[in-house]
């Protein structure tokens, strides 16, 4: 198989998925750029963390319109598995392929470090196989998810709640939540499940040497998908 890991301006985080797919998770990935029009060749897409186009207007909303989202959005649309953590979550959210949005941190400052993650749905290609708490780390100034009562009560009911914050025991707090999301939510599904965004990064958590290998959970999901497809 082959992810493509999509490389826009100011991006700091395509390298760190790039080498965990490769590397770690043992899967072919290509790095292809923001002005691209085709996905052709690929099996998977990972829209990557980072500071696309200096998050200027809103974090992922330049992003969301470059070219190359057309063609992602038709592999979406094609049931085909695409990803995006931290910025990639929020592009993926301002382009429409995931409820909600992302908004600057309770605290008003910039996170770093550790969280933990209880996958609330066990359907989807992305979270079948998380029967755990994980420890991902988070890096991030507007993580923040926040959306509208009925359109969350709407994704709980259809199963898009794919992560929440939760203590190392697997209980929510207040304190677990480190951004002030909404339900305490880390991680979206889009209503087919092949999308998922979420803001903790999976691909910093494939190697003991940084922690945690906890983000093979998450990323083995690619391996289940595309034998399925």
């Amino acid at each position: 198989m082959k992810v493509a890991v999509l490389k826009f301006p100011g991006s700091n985080c395509d390298q760190d998925a790039l080498f965990s797919l490769r590397d770690d998770l043992g899967v072919g990935a290509e790095y292809v750029w923001h002005e691209e029009h085709s996905l052709a060749g690929f099996d998977a897409v990972f829209v990557p963390g980072g500071f696309s186009y200096g998050d200027y207007l809103r974090c992922g909303a330049m992003a969301s319109r470059a070219p190359v989202m057309d063609a992602v959005k038709k592999f979406a649309a094609e049931g085909r598995p695409v990803i995006g953590a931290c910025n990639g979550f929020q592009i993926l959210c301002e382009a429409g392929l995931l409820p909600g949005a992302l908004l600057l941190n309770a605290a008003q400052r910039f996170i770093c470090r550790d969280v933990f993650l209880k996958a609330e749905n066990h359907a989807s290609m992305w979270t079948q196989g998380v029967d755990k708490v994980l420890r991902i780390p988070i890096a991030h100034g507007e993580g923040r998810y926040v959306i509208d009562a009925e359109t969350l009560k709407k994704i709980e009911g259809s199963g898009q709640i794919a992560f929440r914050y939760v203590t190392a025991e697997g209980q929510r707090s207040a304190e677990a939540n480190p951004n002030g999301s909404t339900d305490d939510i880390a991680g979206v599904l889009n209503e087919g499940g092949n999308v998922l965004g979420l803001m903790p990064h999976p691909e910093r958590a494939t190697k003991e040497l940084l922690g945690s290998t906890d983000g093979f959970a998450i990323l083995n999901g690619l391996r289940l998908v595309v034998a399925n497809l």
